[in-house]
């Protein structure tokens, strides 16, 4: 029983790199397990179809972010921590092929809106403890109101990482979300928030690359 397992662990992971490369209409189920040098028959034993297999992988990529947040937000100041999970965010998913969320919405709608719908709800309740604990710690301002502050995240971060016309800018991912998100940010800090989220974009510049997030998020989502 472990080392089926183990195979269909090895299955999910893989198959997961490769939609993220390459997108999910070109990758039939024999260019999904190439990596693994398995049979399509050693697929069926653990997958329906194409669809069941794209949903693990799906769940998967979620699962892992909900530890990666669960990790960092134990404790700790809110700004740096905030700021390190939306750019982390953007890095990685900036890097994803466009066509992986074209052809999810395209061709699996109802799948797409499935998945969304409960990460959703599993992404909210974490923010909301950050947020919470940043107007406690004085950082954010107490009268912002929460839903809407993640909603209006949520649709800068979506557009960034779908709409093909923020490459024409010729930025770095760092840059798009110093231009985007970042700025967000500090329109519902406190003075005080503010003052911490330029010193720590100043640390940023004097190290001149994004160590300080790499370190911390390195394992946001699978190498590629």
């Amino acid at each position: 029983f472990a080392m089926r397992f183990s195979m269909k662990e090895e299955i999910i992971q893989t198959s997961l790199k490769q939609f993220l490369k390459h997108g999910i209409r070109e990758m039939s189920i024999q260019k999904l397990i190439e990596p693994l040098g398995i049979s399509t028959k050693t697929v069926y034993k653990y997958f329906k179809n194409k669809e069941e297999l794209l949903e693990e992988a799906l769940n998967l990529y979620h699962a892992q972010r909900y530890r990666n947040l669960d990790q960092l937000s134990a404790e700790g100041d809110v700004i740096p921590l905030f700021f390190d999970i939306w750019y982390t965010s953007v890095e990685v998913t900036y890097k994803i092929n466009k066509a992986f969320f074209t052809d999810l919405y395209y061709y699996y709608p109802e799948l797409g809106s499935k998945i969304e719908a409960s990460s959703r709800i599993q992404y909210h309740k974490r923010f909301m403890r950050i947020i919470q604990r940043g107007i406690d710690q004085g950082v954010f301002e107490k009268d912002i109101n929460v839903e809407v502050i993640l909603e209006s995240i949520l649709v800068l971060f979506t557009s960034i990482i779908r709409d093909e016309k923020y490459k024409t800018f010729h930025l770095s991912p760092y840059n798009i979300f110093l231009n985007t998100i970042a700025v967000y940010i500090r329109g519902f800090c406190t003075a005080r928030g503010i003052g911490e989220l330029n010193d720590y974009i100043r640390t940023y510049k004097t190290l001149g690359k994004d160590v300080q997030a790499k370190k911390k998020m390195a394992a946001t989502l699978p190498q590629q």
